[in-house]
């Protein structure tokens, strides 16, 4: 919810500005009242929209949890390995897309896969998406890679976690 605090304060900073600019200049037919109310009444109307924003991107989180939870729930005979994943730096691929690369360690003696879900949450600990990387085909006592890449464009400090990590 960081980008709705956000929101708000830009749309603060609009009031200000339309405000200010209401009250520099007239046209010689409203008052700088008028326009005040105006502003007022634009700020506000920006203000539905970023709780709009903000309930349909809550809503995509949720949406991403459940997908993740459903694949989750189809791995048969999966042990927790959340120990056995690492996560690397979180960056923005060229097409907007949050990822993060996932290192997973087999301590298996066989050929084991690996199902990781990766949290993205902005700087309050807020859940933003989360996906599910499968890391297929990892030798006995070895290492395998994956990337995490969000369902959609995240903005701002975005970290990422080990969620429920399975080797099967």
């Amino acid at each position: 919810m960081a980008a709705v605090g956000r929101m708000h304060g830009a749309a603060g900073v609009v009031l200000s500005v339309v405000a200010l600019g209401a009250a520099g200049c007239s046209d010689g037919g409203g008052s700088p009242s008028g326009a005040v109310s105006s502003a007022a009444s634009a700020v506000k109307s920006a203000g539905e929209a970023v709780s709009s924003a903000a309930a349909e991107a809550e809503k995509a989180a949720e949406s991403a949890a459940a997908v993740a939870k459903d694949k989750l729930g189809e791995i048969k005979n999966g042990i927790d390995a959340k120990d056995q994943v690492s996560l690397g730096s979180v960056t923005t691929d060229a097409d907007g897309y949050t990822t993060v690369p996932v290192s997973v360690v087999n301590s298996d003696d066989g050929k084991k896969s690996f199902a990781v879900q990766v949290e993205f949450k902005d700087e309050s600990g807020h859940l933003l998406d989360t996906v599910v990387v499968t890391v297929t085909d990892v030798p006995g006592k070895g290492t395998g890679q994956g990337t995490a890449r969000s369902t959609h464009k995240l903005s701002g400090t975005v970290s990422a976690q080990t969620g429920t990590a399975l080797r099967y």
